[in-house]
């Protein structure tokens, strides 16, 4: 017998064997098709769970889950602090956590426009790591790569852009698919189209995953507990996602009604989280089914390159958020003071959620004043379209749009073992939705199938 610990957040999922038959969790795998990850310990199949976090697990040595014990309940307990006492706290912890995930090895630093990213430049810079910096952007899409620049001029990092072409899945959708076991959909993960370049980049991925979940409300000001179940719903729910798990609920003849098994599920593990307060509830609601299980899934990416580091992951700042009052935590108040106070420069670079306006002015974005760029900003979109150059502001629409995209994405749908386990019929549907009734709603019930159908391949290949 071993033996097992989860952290509060685990990095990856470690699988047990648990008694039943082994056969597909099909209601599990409607949860998946109607939000993207699999829930609290589901997995493809009925005999095997992903072990729960922040859990101390007993597992014989057939592979059998024996007992799982919780080590660590999300909590609320708000301590009696100044808003810049929590920010020294704050400050003293993440930079110690960041200086003992890298060490003295070269970091590989991903930027972005928005806050988790600058803040791991801010401490970078200030415990002066060397730093490779990189950011990448969609061809035809929005300049994401010149606020990253940006940044990394400030800290005077090394930097590279890169920009994702169209199409780039289809060159490693297999690799992919063996790197997370399909447990996430194909159209996220940009990283695999710079997958090589990683090889040459540094030693060790510093990663900003969850700090905006850890360092914002969880919930919108005003919220009340009996709202969290609808909340949830339309967080995790995408689109054509619920269309698309109704469908196959009906197909399988499941018992009951779909949603009515949604709704029970998001209940039942809404009340097992002990805590009064609605935002720490959703938050810690969260961190326990969708970070393990969504955010963490592609970090597998990452992973086969460099070891990562996260930060924001860590058992130690799990246990601070817990401590610290709501309203510090509020509309990134922390992280953006913790910004300010390292670099100047850092706050001064604009941020892309309230573009053009940056750290010291960003509340005018929700002003009258933000109109014109918005004009402006609307009108070059518009324009770029009747020119023959949609503007592209999703991943699906450089795998999925276009003749040859259409190809590749047909025969993986249609020639594969997906319809010994999917009906033609629904799978035909929902092809044909995306391609003549509406490609944003139906992109999402899409990709899933695209994802089923990569995962009945790898249990056919095994």
């Amino acid at each position: 017998m071993k033996t097992t610990t989860t952290p509060i957040i685990p990095v990856t999922t470690t699988f047990a064997k648990v008694e039943g038959k082994h056969e597909l969790h099909k209601e599990a795998i409607c949860l998946f098709a109607a939000t993207g990850f699999f829930w609290d310990t589901d997995t493809y199949f009925r005999d095997e769970v992903a072990l729960a976090p922040a859990s101390t697990n007993e597992i014989d040595a057939a592979g059998f889950l024996l007992n799982s014990t919780p080590n660590f309940k999300w909590h609320y307990s708000p301590r009696a602090i100044s808003f810049e006492d929590a920010l020294q706290e704050f400050t003293t912890l993440f930079e110690r956590i960041t200086a003992e995930q890298v060490g003295n090895r070269k970091v590989i630093l991903p930027l972005s426009g928005g806050l988790d990213s600058r803040s791991q430049a801010a401490a970078l810079y200030h415990l002066q790591k060397d730093v490779f910096s990189y950011s990448y952007q969609f061809k035809g899409g929005y300049a994401e790569t010149a606020i990253s620049k940006s940044l990394a001029e400030v800290c005077n990092f090394e930097f590279k852009k890169y920009e994702i072409p169209k199409g780039y899945l289809w060159e490693t959708i297999d690799e992919l698919a063996k790197i997370n076991n399909c447990y996430s959909e194909f159209t996220h993960p940009r990283q695999m189209a710079i997958f090589d370049e990683f090889d040459s980049m540094g030693e060790v991925f510093s990663l900003g995953h969850w700090g905006d979940v850890l360092f914002d409300r969880g919930a919108p000001e005003g919220t009340q507990e009996v709202d969290l179940p609808e909340l949830v719903v339309k967080k995790v729910v995408k689109k054509g996602g619920m269309e698309l798990a109704n469908a196959l609920w009906a197909s399988w003849k499941l018992e009951g009604v779909f949603e009515d098994y949604l709704n029970r599920r998001i209940s039942d593990l809404l009340q097992k989280i002990e805590i009064d307060n609605v935002s720490a509830k959703m938050r810690a609601f969260k961190s326990l089914y969708w970070a393990p299980r969504w955010t963490s899934t592609n970090l597998a990416i990452f992973a086969q390159k460099h070891p990562i580091s996260l930060p924001y992951y860590d058992n130690r700042m799990c246990a601070f958020i817990c401590t610290i009052p709501e309203e510090y935590l509020a509309d990134r108040k922390l992280q953006i003071a913790y910004i300010k106070k390292r670099s100047e420069g850092l706050a001064k670079v604009t941020w892309q959620d309230h573009k053009p306006y940056n750290l010291y002015d960003y509340h005018k974005s929700k002003t009258s004043k933000n109109l014109p760029f918005r004009i402006v900003d609307k009108l070059k979109r518009e324009t770029k379209a009747v020119l023959g150059s949609p503007f592209i502001e999703r991943n699906w629409e450089l795998q999925f749009v276009g003749k040859e995209n259409n190809a590749q994405l047909k025969r993986q749908l249609f020639d594969g073992n997906l319809s010994e386990h999917i009906s033609e019929e629904i799978i035909e549907q929902f092809y044909t939705k995306f391609l003549k009734e509406d490609p944003v709603y139906y992109s999402h019930p899409v990709s899933m199938l695209l994802t089923l159908a990569l995962r009945m391949k790898l249990f056919e290949d095994a």
